[in-house]
């Protein structure tokens, strides 16, 4: 597939390094986010990421858009956290948090187990991998990448107080309002009921005997 604003750098680090999505990671996004149950692009409480990135993405329209937002989240914030790796491992950045099986970040949102406190997430996990276990959860995050996706969408619509790139947000001038559009374009493509255009969404014109064209 070509991608227009979805393939722009994302510039992070210490050093700003300006990297280029893999085509092969937004496939993966757009093919997961056309599927995601719509639950998983609701927001919670008052420290999500919807609230976080508003100013520079919203309002938001309704849950189309919600989850195009989203995915533009993870799109920018895997860039951040791993390049868009997989199956990144542990941060090696000098950290006071002493790393165990629980605190140790993995897979391309270098997530930990310890988010798993959230009983959605928990529950999530428990039905895919079968066990709580941080080891298990750790390989899990590496390998299926779909549930990967869902636990991030998740976490961050729930809080994002474990999260610093967006927390302080340093994913703010990356996220783009052009890659949202191509997002609800690939999820909602022309010729479907509703298409997303210039920030609103346009109805197909139909004469006023009810014939479509």
């Amino acid at each position: 597939m070509q991608y227009r604003a979805l393939r722009h750098a994302v510039v992070h680090g210490r050093r700003q390094i300006s990297e280029r999505p893999p085509t092969a990671f937004l496939d993966e996004l757009i093919a997961w986010g056309k599927d995601a149950p719509d639950e998983i692009f609701e927001p919670r409480g008052h420290n999500n990421a919807y609230l976080a990135v508003h100013a520079v993405l919203g309002p938001y329209t309704n849950k189309l858009h919600r989850r195009a937002v989203m995915l533009e989240v993870m799109r920018v914030l895997a860039g951040f956290e791993s390049s868009w790796n997989w199956l990144e491992g542990v941060d090696t950045h000098p950290q006071r948090e002493l790393k165990d099986a629980m605190t140790s970040e993995t897979g391309a949102w270098q997530v930990s187990a310890n988010s798993m406190r959230h009983p959605e997430l928990r529950a999530l996990v428990i039905a895919r991998v079968g066990s709580d276990d941080p080891r298990k959860f750790q390989r899990a995050m590496k390998t299926d990448h779909r549930l990967a996706m869902e636990y991030i969408a998740r976490l961050l619509r729930n809080t994002i107080a474990a999260n610093g790139p967006v927390k302080r947000h340093e994913i703010d001038v990356n996220v783009r309002r052009d890659a949202v559009e191509e997002l609800l374009d690939l999820l909602n493509p022309r010729g479907s009921d509703w298409t997303f255009r210039k920030g609103q969404y346009i109805v197909p014109f139909f004469p006023l005997d009810g014939k479509g064209p």
